[in-house]
């Protein structure tokens, strides 16, 4: 392709909006444009690595026996309405109604589409296990669009969904799956981990993340120094045991703290640790209000708060709320004399406190030698804290250490979750009808691209891997108006044409910095500069990635070429 029949709209200064670097840089380098916030146009540069990235995802999804549909993305809301995320998904569901008042929603995922669409059509186990992905645009109204591609109302994404008779199909199917993720973002070439995650508002069970590392991440990784653990932060399990003091249990007594409202405050103001201070937070969990300890050292997990409560939806009560339930504001909560109908759920780490500190229930009134058992019930101990660096790694192996992460994949074993209330059922070898089990697994396609964006650049621009670069070659006449650069330039980029390069020229009559600068921006993998050798039928090619430059002979271009690209 010649750069003055393309449209490549390069820029000079950084766009004030733009906060990191991979969104800098594809605005930058012309790659895409922004329409509205979070709404983005792919020019030609961005949509060729959106291809790429997208045929390396349908051969491994092919390879992993995932046939490709496409399914509409305006969707009735009677579906969202059969499976109850219409009313729990939240705000982020794009929400509409046509000119006959009937409702809709943007596809934000296609769990009920997909199911509703193979419970017509999928009748036996004989036609089981089936396993069809698409891309396409989903759509999310985020609160805060931001980072560019990372983070965006609209977006590409890859969703597969797969239907089993038995739960080991099941099974299989999400390894090979998982497998198929490792290959697609290996291929990628990013630096990425599989970690344990939470399935959020998709629902089901046994899920993972696959998390390319970066300073820039939205997302925590928790992973063991002297292992293969991972996890997301929400879902990392605490393994830790707790001694319980040998000191000898004081009298419970109330004690004034006027204004002491934080766990730092309240420990100073007594002269205690913050370990022997009992968190007391209330949550709201679907439409019950439940009161919720830990250690106050440590962080409540909310993730680990819907599990134990059994939830779908959990939130941090309104301080109405909390007012109305223990009629006392917030900073002073306390699990002593609460109202019995109120469940308690207590971390591990608050059962081996022995004479700790605790709201009272009274503004500005503490509790002192509070004992758990004696002094309050619980109505179940759970692991409901954050992990923290240099806790013992889950599997045993090693100690915790954190790194940020941008979560690119993510696969889900759903079982059930769809098919019953969807009413997706098939006739096993039995002749008994049972709902389908089923398997969910989802790319951001343009995610990606910004990841990868992020992971491969350096301070004069991109330097793309090879597998998703827009071009291979970039040939670069430096004067346009030298009949001898021009002409060997052209004949140089009808050769590599010939021989299935993907190959840009700089037909440009710009000057030969403005072309450097833009080459190193632009970020392909190899430059050949058609110079003051060009009499002689030598050219000048850098390695972006590397820097490393070279001289070759005409003759030599395309062996040389092929030996860089084939290793």
């Amino acid at each position: 392709m010649k750069q003055t029949a393309t449209f490549i709209p390069t820029l000079r200064e950084t766009p004030a909006d733009a906060e990191v670097k991979s969104h800098q840089l594809l605005l930058r380098a012309g790659f895409i444009r922004q329409n509205t916030s979070g709404i983005y146009s792919f020019l030609p540069l961005g949509k060729r690595v959106l291809q790429k990235v997208e045929t390396i995802i349908r051969e491994e999804m092919e390879a992993a026996n995932s046939v490709e549909v496409f399914m509409p993305a305006l969707q009735q809301a009677e579906l969202w309405q059969e499976s109850g995320r219409w009313y729990s998904y939240g705000d982020e569901l794009m929400r509409l109604t046509d000119r006959n008042d009937r409702e809709f929603a943007l596809g934000a995922t296609h769990e009920e589409v997909i199911t509703s669409l193979l419970r017509d059509e999928i009748k036996s186990y004989k036609k089981l296990p089936l396993n069809l992905f698409q891309i396409q645009s989903k759509f999310r109204d985020e609160k805060r669009p931001r980072f560019g591609l990372l983070r965006g109302r609209e977006f590409l994404m890859k969703d597969a969904y797969s239907f089993h008779a038995t739960a080991e199909s099941l099974d299989e199917t999400y390894e090979v799956m998982k497998q198929a993720y490792t290959n697609i973002f290996t291929r990628l070439g990013l630096d990425f981990r599989a970690v344990i995650a939470d399935s959020g508002a998709i629902g089901g069970k046994d899920n993972h993340e696959f998390m390319v590392l970066s300073e820039i991440g939205e997302d925590t990784i928790a992973y063991s120094d002297s292992s293969s653990y991972a996890a997301n932060i929400e879902m990392a399990a605490v393994n830790v045991s707790y001694p319980v003091s040998d000191e000898t249990p004081g009298t419970l007594e109330k004690v004034e703290t006027p204004n002491q409202k934080t766990i730092a405050e309240v420990a100073e103001f007594l002269n205690t640790a913050a370990e022997k201070c009992i968190k007391t937070l209330v949550f709201k969990a679907d439409d019950e209000l439940v009161v919720v300890l830990t250690r106050g050292d440590h962080e409540i997990n909310d993730v680990k708060v819907k599990h134990a409560t059994g939830a779908k939806v959990v939130e941090m009560a309104a301080p109405e709320e909390v007012q109305q339930l223990l009629n006392c504001e917030i900073g002073s909560l306390g699990p002593v004399s609460l109202p019995e109908s109120v469940r308690v759920f207590a971390d591990h780490a608050v059962e081996s406190i022995v004479n700790g500190v605790t709201g009272a229930n009274e503004n500005g009134i503490h509790y002192v030698n509070v004992n758990p058992g004696r002094d309050f019930a619980v109505t179940a101990y759970a692991d409901l804290r954050f992990i923290k660096e240099g806790d013992p790694s889950p599997d045993g192996e090693g100690t915790i250490l954190f790194a940020k992460g941008i979560e690119v994949g993510h696969i889900f074993k759903l079982g059930t979750t769809y098919s019953v209330p969807l009413k997706g059922t098939f006739l096993n070898d039995q002749g008994k009808s049972m709902p389908y089990i089923m398997g969910c697994y989802g790319i951001g396609v343009s995610r990606v691209l910004a990841a990868v964006a992020e992971q491969f650049q350096d301070e004069d621009g991109f330097t793309w891997p090879t597998a998703v670069a827009p071009y291979e070659v970039h040939v670069v006449p430096v004067n346009m108006k030298d009949v001898e650069q021009r002409e060997l330039g052209e004949e140089l980029y009808a050769l590599l044409k010939a021989n299935r390069f993907e190959v840009l020229l700089d037909d440009r009559k710009e000057r030969a910095g403005v072309k450097f600068a833009d080459a190193d921006l632009i970020g392909l993998p190899i430059r050949i500069t058609v110079g003051k050798k060009a009499s002689e039928g030598i050219f000048e090619v850098k390695n972006r990635q590397t820097g490393e430059t070279f001289e070759w002979n005409r003759d030599d271009v395309l062996e040389n070429l092929k030996q860089i690209f084939q290793n």
